[in-house]
């Protein structure tokens, strides 16, 4: 199982990520606000089919560094940048998918693999290629700070991964 996003089809990205379970635990880190907070971002998750998701990103918290984010993100250094979905599954403790930025979908597919979980995280409708590169760089940093909590680990560094991840995409991204 390779950690990189691998694109699906046309406008999708997938990643898949063995996690320590329980799988209730790694449950919590998608739907409870305060632990999806600590590798994503804070909010409200009406648990529903239809509920209203609010997501406040506040990337310098996700690690204990106080990392300053690069130029290219420096409108998240004046405090959380909130983004507002809906619930489109629910169906605890193993999908939960929901509509992202103005026309995008994440889902979060969950499955017991004896102590540990299989995450298969799937963004789809990114219309752009710099927008799954982009997409799928953030998407592999915040599972490697999500793999890393889990694990009981300090975060590596967040805003130095991405970078990386940008640059690791724009050569693997058809």
């Amino acid at each position: 199982m390779s950690e990189y996003g691998e694109v699906i089809e046309t406008g999708s990205v997938r990643f898949v990520r063995l996690l320590p379970g329980p799988i209730e635990r790694v449950w919590s880190h998608l739907v409870d606000s305060e632990l999806r907070g600590t590798w994503l971002a804070t909010g409200e998750l009406e648990p529903r089919v239809g509920g209203k998701v609010t997501l406040h990103f506040d990337h310098q918290n996700l690690t204990p560094y106080g990392e300053k984010p690069p130029e290219k993100w420096k409108s998240m250094q004046d405090g959380p940048i909130t983004a507002v979905g809906r619930v489109v599954r629910f169906e605890a403790p193993r999908v939960l998918a929901i509509t992202w930025a103005e026309d995008s979908e994440v889902s979060f597919e969950l499955e017991p693999k004896g102590p540990d979980v299989q995450l298969t995280l799937t963004h789809r409708r990114l219309a752009k290629r710099s927008d799954r590169i982009e997409t799928s760089a953030g998407w592999h940093s915040h599972l490697g700070v999500l793999e890393e909590r889990l694990r009981g680990e300090v975060p590596q560094p967040f805003w130095p991964r991405v970078l990386r991840f940008e640059r690791e995409y724009e050569e693997r991204m058809p």
